[in-house]
């Protein structure tokens, strides 16, 4: 493309991403600032649609970018806008007390700011506790809380064989925690197989069931967490489309691709943007992702990003992207 053909195109995308309308020939030769008749700026719109950049509804004599209009133009034309985010506001509500609400948070964060969806993928958790307590809740019921080394706090109620005093719950939890805090549920596992006769009879019981409702709280928790799926329903693009709706709830519910697509963001470095179905993973030619990895002391250890239509305002987006990242590597970073 020469430099008249990339300003026309800049200015049709920019222009359809602000009010979702088909954009004709004398709107783009008022919009653009060139000095060039509509019978010019047709030509070289028709050029653009032999490119595959751009592409005319059935219902209108304008255009709209198609998915690898849109990528030309976030490679290529993309200039950042300052978009006011209050970091101190954003900050607040990742207070780094859980990293599991730390998480769900920035979910929230991301689709208040950007209203579409927020998706977060959650630390992989290694299956290790830093303390367990037991604490009686009434007969023979005995609530367990497991505390994670990133200080992540699990809670289970156990319904015993016998009822057991308070007394008893303390020694146990104070056996558990000299005995075995630091080492993984199946380390734990190994180990009261061997020793399990040697124990008495009620701490042995205790731990066969910690370890359990451990491994089954691990089990339990969140890979993905999405926020303002609803923010959809309100999106122009797919209002009258309750079959692409419908898909998108589902890509949600299962969350098994959103895993995979998430998955090779984390092995990128800053932001990454997935225009239609570029990534392969989510087949959707009208939605984009805008993606960028958090990092836990220095690794990363998981995903963040919006998902919305292809027709987003993109460079506010990756601000928002990059910022809540940084946020969220802060909060899961600061000591505890």
């Amino acid at each position: 493309m020469d430099e008249r053909a990339r300003s026309l195109l800049k200015t049709l995308v920019e222009l359809y991403i602000a009010d979702g309308q088909p954009v004709g020939s004398r709107t783009l030769s008022r919009a653009s600032g060139l000095e060039l008749s509509p019978a010019t700026i047709r030509n070289v719109m028709s050029d653009l649609e032999e490119l595959g950049l751009i592409a005319s509804p059935h219902t209108s004599s304008g255009r709209i970018p198609t998915a690898r209009g849109y990528r030309v133009f976030v490679d290529t034309m993309l200039t950042a806008r300052p978009f006011d985010v209050d970091v101190a506001v954003a900050r607040e509500q990742l207070q780094p007390d859980q990293p599991q609400r730390v998480i769900a948070h920035a979910a929230q964060l991301l689709s208040q700011l950007s209203s579409f969806v927020g998706v977060v993928t959650a630390p992989k958790k290694a299956s290790v506790f830093r303390h367990i307590e037991f604490l009686r809740l009434g007969e023979r019921r005995v609530l367990l809380i497991l505390v994670a080394p990133d200080g992540d706090v699990q809670n289970r109620v156990i319904v015993t064989a016998h009822d057991h005093s308070q007394a008893e719950l303390i020694e146990a939890t104070n056996f558990v925690n000299t005995h075995y805090a630091g080492l993984t549920l199946d380390a734990v596992r190994e180990r009261l197989q061997h020793e399990v006769e040697a124990l008495r009879g009620e701490i042995a019981t205790l731990m066969q069931a910690a370890v359990q409702m451990g491994g089954e709280a691990m089990a339990d928790s969140e890979p993905v967490v999405v926020s303002g799926e609803r923010n959809l329903l309100a999106v122009q693009d797919f209002s009258h489309d309750m079959g692409s709706l419908r898909r998108l709830f589902d890509l949600f519910e299962q969350k098994t691709q959103l895993m995979r697509l998430l998955d090779v963001s984390t092995r990128a470095e800053g932001v990454r943007i997935f225009i239609g179905g570029e990534s392969g993973v989510v087949p959707f030619e009208e939605l984009s992702v805008v993606s960028a990895p958090y990092e836990v002391d220095g690794r990363v250890v998981g995903t963040l990003g919006v998902i919305g239509p292809t027709r987003m305002p993109y460079d506010r987006m990756i601000q928002i992207v990059d910022i809540t990242s940084r946020l969220v590597t802060n909060a899961l970073s600061a000591p505890r």
